[in-house]
């Protein structure tokens, strides 16, 4: 028998999720980000579950873009990251893949295939400083652009601090695209990431593109998913394979980190930081079994790692740990790990199954 192991993977949640951003984008439009392998989730189930909702697809890289359709999908794909090597273009074009072009390179890429036909996005920086051309060089290049004008379908930025709602970056961000964007009223334009669509009267124009909120998990600073309304779409569980009582003074685990003050009554679970569950998760992280709410003790390992079963005497071997999904949403375990959400659901490896329904 296989290890049992698994990520549960709910597609209604899914469709839930994106509805809910598509209503909170009200006119807008909202593409799907499904990078990452559909952050962990499955690019091709995932864009099949999303195949009825979305009219775009939004992924990092050509490759992901490649994975939608081997899978049958047809809409859109827009390349966040635009293209890597000259030869990608012409496939973009054959295909319906859809580049965000940032630098000079890619713009001389384009010149030099020389074809039409290739419809793209010019990305604006606003102040995020990772990629894109800034405000004051746009009429330059889109001049530079002339020979392949119908092909320029709008601009895009990325907001840096749109997950805090305190910050008044992503104010200053819209104000500084909307006035480098102003030349072009007929181009389309696109800013708006998760947070985005929860910051009130945050414009987002013709396009949003929605990513980690469609997998249930928060794109704010001291939210979680189910308090903004979204449903979990993984739920990662794994066997308690073991349990036992250790006395009052005994540690458990590597470097003897935690040390019982009573007798506890305490169990094994097998899932660990080598299936993507967070090594720096460690006493008092919250888990789940038979719906109710248990906590970690000491160090994860590699395949395993330890729980406190005083508040489940009922449980027994063989009985299912949640370690995040409907009890225990995955920014918790996230907060309780120094880390975020989305690195959570991107690293779950490869030997856990993921189970769809």
């Amino acid at each position: 028998m296989s290890r049992p192991t698994l990520a549960r993977i709910n597609l209604e949640a899914l469709r839930h999720n994106f509805r809910l951003a598509q209503s909170r984008a009200g006119q807008t439009r909202a593409m799907a980000v499904v990078k990452a392998d559909g952050y962990g989730h499955g690019i091709a189930d995932v864009g099949r579950a999303l195949a009825d909702e979305a009219g775009k697809y939004a992924v990092a890289c050509i490759e992901e873009a490649r994975a939608l359709r081997d899978a049958g999908l047809r809409q859109p794909v827009v390349l966040l990251q635009g293209v890597h090597e000259p030869g990608d273009l012409a496939e973009c074009r054959h295909q319906g893949f859809v580049p965000v072009l940032h630098g000079p390179e890619q713009l001389q890429w384009l010149a030099g295939d020389g074809q039409s036909g290739l419809s793209f996005w010019l990305k604006v920086n606003t102040g995020m400083n990772r990629l894109g051309f800034r405000p004051e060089a746009l009429p330059g290049v889109v001049a530079e652009l002339e020979p392949f004008r119908k092909g320029l379908l709008g601009f895009v930025t990325h907001f840096a601090c749109a997950d805090d709602l305190d910050s008044t970056m992503t104010e200053r961000q819209t104000r500084c695209f909307a006035d480098a964007v102003a030349p072009w009223p007929e181009l389309a334009r696109s800013v708006g990431n998760s947070a985005a669509h929860f910051r009130p009267g945050q414009p987002l124009y013709e396009w949003s593109r929605p990513g980690i909120m469609l997998y249930g998990a928060s794109p704010l600073i001291g939210r979680t998913g189910p308090e903004l309304g979204l449903r979990p779409v993984m739920t990662l569980e794994a066997p308690l394979i073991a349990e036992r009582t250790v006395r009052a003074g005994e540690s458990i685990g590597y470097g003897a980190n935690w040390v019982a003050d009573r007798e506890t009554r305490m169990g094994m679970v097998a899932v660990g930081y080598g299936d993507g569950y967070p090594r720096h998760a460690g006493t008092d992280t919250p888990a789940a079994i038979n719906g109710r709410r248990i906590r970690l003790l000491g160090r994860v390992s590699m395949d395993m790692l330890a729980v406190d079963l005083s508040a489940a005497p009922e449980a027994n071997v063989g009985d299912r740990v949640e370690l995040w999904g409907e009890t225990v949403s995955v920014d918790e375990v996230a907060a309780c790990a120094g880390t975020i959400g989305y690195e959570l659901l991107t690293g779950v490896t490869a030997r856990v199954p993921r189970v769809y329904r």
